[in-house]
C-alpha cells in the first residue's frame, strides 16, 4: 500500500462504499488490523481502506431492558403492584394490562438481586441469553401473591436500551487517601495511598475514537449489540462533543451469551455490554482519526472520589505490550483452602474445585484481578504499570484491575468484518446527524 492514487475520490457516500461491498471489491479491516499495519509502517491512504469494524466491550452501566410476556390467564388478577425476576426487581408498566395476565415490565441493568447481593440485571439478561429458565414472581394490586417460570423463548418482547454506552473516552482511576473505598470502578474495596489502578475504554479500537465527528454514526445507523443487530437512536446522558456516547437498543432474543453478563464490584453488581459499529471512510480527513493509535489517544487519571484530575497519560500506557487475555496453569494452582481468587473473581469465573481452582474462560473477563490475588501465581497477563507524577511525587503504579475486555472487543470487531464481507450485514445511512444540547 502507497497511498499514491491520484484518482482516488476525495469524499465518498455510505451507498457507494455498500455498493463496492455487494460488488466484492471492498477492502474491510478491523480496528486492530488497521492499528497493526500502522505499527508496522505500512502507509494507509484513503484508497486502501474502505470500512474499518470498530468495536468496545466493558461495564456499561446506563441499561435496561423491556419486557411483555403472559403470566397467567385473562382476568385472573387486575394489575402487578410488584415484579421480581430472578430476585431483581422490576418497574411494573407502563402499561398496566388490566386484567389480561400479561406483564409489561421494565428492568434496570444495574438492579440488584433482593436475595443475592452478587446477583443483578446484568446476570440476569444473560440466563436469559443463555436459554436459562427464570422465576417470576408477582403481586397484585390486590395483595395476591404467585409465582411462575418461563424463559427467553416464551417471552414474545424483550429488548435492551442504552441510555449511555461506548463512551468515546473513559477514565483511570486511583485512590490517594487511606481509606479503601467501596466503588463501582472495583470489584473489591479500592486500596489507598495510590498502590493499584483500575481504568475503562478499549482505546484505538472505540468506534467513537475512530469517527469521533460522528460523520457516520448517527441515529438510525446499524450497530451489533452484544452480538445482535440493531440501531443508534442518538446521544446518551452525559454526552457532550468531546467526550460522545450513544444511546441505541437491540432485541436480546438475538444477542450472544458471551458478550455480555454482570460484573460484581464492592459498590455492587454492574452490567457488561458490547458494541460493534462500521465506520464507512468517506474522507481522507476520517481516515486521519482511524490511523490514531493508542499513544495518541489521551486518558486523564483521576482521583476516584471526586474526579479530579491527577495525570494525563494514553491508552497505549495502559494496553501497550499488555496482555489481552489471562492465562491460567494449573499446574501452578497450590489448592488454597480457601481460594482468594475464586472469592474476588467479579465474573464468578473462577470457582473452588477438589483438586485447586477451576478457570471458565467462556466467563472470564479478562479483567486481571485473579493475578494480584493467586497466592500461587497460577494466573498471568501483564497488566503493566504507568508512571506518573501525581501527588507531588512521581509514581508508578500498577493496573490491577481492567473494566473493557479488549480481546473481546477484537472478537466483535472480526465478526462484524465477516458479516458485512458476507451480506448478513449492510451499512445503513444515518436518518439525521446527532445533534447537541447547549
Amino acid at each position: 500500500m502507497n497511498g499514491a492514487s491520484a484518482n482516488i475520490e476525495e469524499h465518498r457516500t455510505i451507498l457507494e462504499i455498500q455498493a463496492k461491498i455487494d460488488a466484492g471489491e471492498a477492502v474491510v479491516f478491523t480496528a486492530e488490523e488497521i492499528s497493526s499495519r500502522i505499527r508496522a509502517g505500512e502507509e494507509i491512504g484513503l484508497e486502501d481502506v474502505d470500512v474499518v469494524t470498530t468495536a468496545t466491550r466493558g461495564i456499561m452501566s446506563g441499561t435496561y431492558a423491556v419486557f411483555s410476556f403472559k403470566v397467567s390467564e385473562p382476568d385472573s388478577f387486575i394489575k402487578a403492584s410488584e415484579v421480581f425476576l430472578n430476585g431483581v426487581p422490576a418497574v411494573v408498566g407502563p402499561c398496566p394490562n388490566e386484567r389480561l395476565g400479561v406483564l409489561d415490565i421494565i428492568v434496570l441493568g444495574t438492579a440488584h438481586s433482593v436475595s443475592d447481593p452478587r446477583y443483578g440485571g446484568g446476570h440476569l439478561f444473560r440466563d436469559m441469553v443463555e436459554g436459562k429458565i427464570i422465576r417470576v414472581d408477582v403481586t397484585t394490586n390486590e395483595g395476591k401473591c404467585f409465582s411462575v417460570e418461563t424463559c427467553l423463548s416464551e417471552i414474545p418482547f424483550a429488548r435492551l436500551y442504552a441510555t449511555r454506552h461506548a463512551f468515546k473516552n473513559y477514565r483511570a482511576f486511583v485512590n490517594p487517601g487511606k481509606d479503601p473505598i467501596d466503588t463501582i470502578f472495583h470489584a473489591l474495596p479500592f486500596e489507598g495511598e495510590f498502590r493499584e489502578m483500575t481504568f475503562c475504554g478499549c482505546g484505538e479500537l472505540n468506534p467513537i475514537e475512530n469517527d469521533p465527528g460522528l460523520e457516520t454514526i448517527g441515529i438510525g445507523t446499524r450497530v451489533l449489540i452484544n452480538g445482535a443487530e440493531g440501531f443508534v437512536t442518538g446521544q446518551g446522558t452525559r454526552s457532550v462533543p468531546d467526550n460522545p456516547n450513544l444511546t441505541g437498543f437491540a432485541d436480546l432474543h438475538d444477542m450472544v451469551p458471551e458478550y455480555m453478563g454482570g460484573f460484581v464490584t464492592s459498590g455492587g453488581p454492574e452490567i457488561i455490554n458490547t458494541w460493534a459499529v462500521p465506520i464507512p471512510v468517506l474522507s481522507r480527513s476520517m481516515l486521519e482519526n482511524i490511523l490514531k493509535l493508542d499513544s495518541q489517544i489521551p486518558l486523564k487519571l483521576v482521583d476516584l472520589a471526586g474526579r479530579i484530575p491527577l495525570c494525563d497519560i494514553t491508552y497505549g500506557d495502559v494496553w501497550d505490550n499488555a496482555d489481552l487475555r489471562v492465562k491460567y496453569d494449573p499446574g501452578k494452582c497450590i489448592n488454597c483452602k480457601v481460594c482468594p481468587v475464586a472469592e474476588a473473581c467479579p465474573m464468578g469465573a473462577v470457582s473452588k474445585g477438589e483438586n485447586g481452582a477451576e478457570h471458565n474462560p467462556e466467563l472470564c473477563f479478562n479483567c486481571g484481578l485473579c493475578i494480584s490475588r493467586c497466592r500461587g501465581e497460577a494466573f498471568r497477563a501483564n497488566l503493566g504499570t504507568v508512571r506518573c507524577e501525581a501527588g507531588g511525587c512521581l509514581r508508578d503504579i500498577k493496573v490491577t484491575l481492567r473494566q473493557s475486555d479488549r480481546a473481546r472487543a477484537v472478537k466483535a470487531a472480526q465478526e462484524l468484518k465477516e458479516q458485512l464481507l458476507t451480506g448478513r450485514f449492510r451499512l445503513t445511512e444515518p436518518v439525521e446527524k446527532i445533534s447537541w444540547r447547549e
